[in-house]
């Protein structure tokens, strides 16, 4: 299945969504990494943009000024983070700021997984390698904060229109496509490993 996700998106949008889809999105979209998820977390602090019904993605952008954009910024490269640093945290983030949509790169763990099936949230994971390309979905760069954090850090807000494709690892259900994955890979690797054992028993 195949299909545009837009901001703000509802838990009805994700309802008929399973792991394995690909998806894109359109609206909004506001960079989210290690620092801000501490920051929400541990520290308590509210984040300064409202991600409700939205979508995050864990990158760290590569973001040069611009004389021309309302913002002062223009987007060069936007590579996903590697999501499971953010898995220690995913839980609660999920919990207190009801985002839809989690971009990231990799699999994540079983507190990710529970706050989508409990809050209906989706983890999509952005093939690595594309950074450039991702960027030519990034209509507008429309706000900057949390800016003391370094340019990977801060919280950028995007416009995009059909960035992706995005690839469902973790659905509103609490399937997760890189568990499901590993027990196949198991079956398969004690297949193998029996019929090669076949092969050289005769050896001492």
């Amino acid at each position: 299945m195949s299909t545009t996700l837009t901001t703000p998106i509802s838990a009805q949008d994700l309802a008929g969504i399973r792991v394995g889809d690909v998806i894109r999105l359109s609206g909004r979209l506001v960079t989210c990494r290690d620092v801000a998820h501490r920051r929400l977390v541990e520290e308590h602090r509210a984040l300064p943009v409202d991600v409700h019904d939205g979508a995050i993605l864990h990158a760290g952008p590569i973001v040069r000024p611009s004389a021309t954009a309302r913002s002062g910024f223009e987007m060069v490269s936007v590579g996903p983070t590697t999501s499971m640093r953010m898995e220690k945290f995913e839980y609660e983030f999920i919990k207190q700021t009801g985002v839809r949509l989690i971009v990231g790169k990799g699999g994540m763990g079983p507190g990710t997984v529970a706050g989508c099936q409990e809050f209906g949230a989706l983890h999509c994971v952005f093939p690595a390698g594309n950074a450039v390309i991702a960027a030519t979905a990034v209509e507008e760069v429309e706000d900057a904060q949390w800016r003391d954090l370094g340019m990977p850090e801060t919280l950028w807000t995007f416009r995009v229109k059909q960035f992706g494709p995005l690839i469902v690892s973790i659905d509103a259900r609490g399937d997760n496509l890189f568990e499901r994955q590993k027990v196949l890979y198991n079956e398969r690797k004690e297949a193998a490993l029996a019929s090669l054992n076949e092969k050289v028993r005769y050896i001492r």
